[in-house]
């Protein structure tokens, strides 16, 4: 059974950090494109970084560069986003979102968790 399981969003004052963490199983890991998107209320759903695998390409979209860092570990099957430097237009739901990189495209996506910044 496939699940990606987001945690560590919460409640956080402008310009705090937090680390979200997107705990994975039920398929290759490794060979997922894994991204963090997220979703405001009345928007839609955006990009906010991307990692194709270990070492190798990363993108971010430009509101978050040199604010958020994304990271894998495929030995714990587990990606992360570092949010430093909170802003309250980052408030949104933060989903994982993993796509298969060879072969017929398979898509998953975790349940979401809240990010909120509110001073």
């Amino acid at each position: 059974q496939v699940q990606l399981v987001e945690s560590g969003g919460g409640l956080v004052q402008p310009g705090g950090s937090l680390r979200l963490s997107c705990a994975a199983s039920g398929f290759a890991f490794s060979n997922y494109r894994m991204s963090w998107y997220r979703q405001a209320p009345g928007k839609e759903r955006e990009l906010v970084a991307a990692i194709i695998r270990t070492g190798g390409t990363i993108n971010y979209a430009d509101d978050v560069k040199g604010r958020f860092t994304i990271s894998r570990d495929d030995a714990k099957t587990t990606l992360y986003l570092q949010m430093n430097s909170l802003k309250f237009e980052d408030t949104a739901v933060y989903f994982c979102n993993a796509v298969r990189r060879l072969g017929v495209p398979i898509a998953y996506w975790g349940q979401g968790t809240q990010v909120t910044v509110s001073s």
